[in-house]
């Protein structure tokens, strides 16, 4: 399976950040397969942001829940991120990732990921 960022690199604050991840070698409606946003912010650990399940039900992690919402294109095999109200903060390389496991904070041998695409707010 592979995967492909796209997106703006930069944002202003206050906007909303959105991402595509484009799918190839695999469906997003596998059975059992989540389909992750992680983020890293420069010099810190990676940070997970949600997922979207093979059946369509998205998770969110509980201090960017008010914020996100990942949807997905079934007939483009493609899966989105939208990140509201956006702050400096929110700079970081952001990854799209393929799992059987819903939160990814580790790397496992087992995963797909995307390169990455980097993401800076600033005005």
């Amino acid at each position: 399976v592979q995967l492909q960022e796209s997106g703006p690199g930069l944002v202003q604050p206050s906007q909303t950040l959105s991402l595509t991840c484009t799918v190839s070698g695999g469906s997003i409606t596998t059975f059992s397969d989540y389909w992750s946003w992680v983020r890293q912010a420069p010099g810190k650990g990676l940070q997970w942001i949600g997922a979207i399940q093979y059946s369509g039900k998205s998770y969110y992690t509980q201090s960017l829940d008010s914020r996100t919402s990942i949807s997905r294109d079934t007939s483009k095999n493609q899966f989105s991120l939208q990140l509201r109200d956006v702050a400096p903060e929110d700079t970081g390389r952001y990854f799209c990732v393929r799992s059987t496991r819903m939160v990814i904070t580790t790397l496992d041998d087992d995963d797909s990921w995307g390169q990455g695409i980097q993401v800076t707010v600033s005005s």
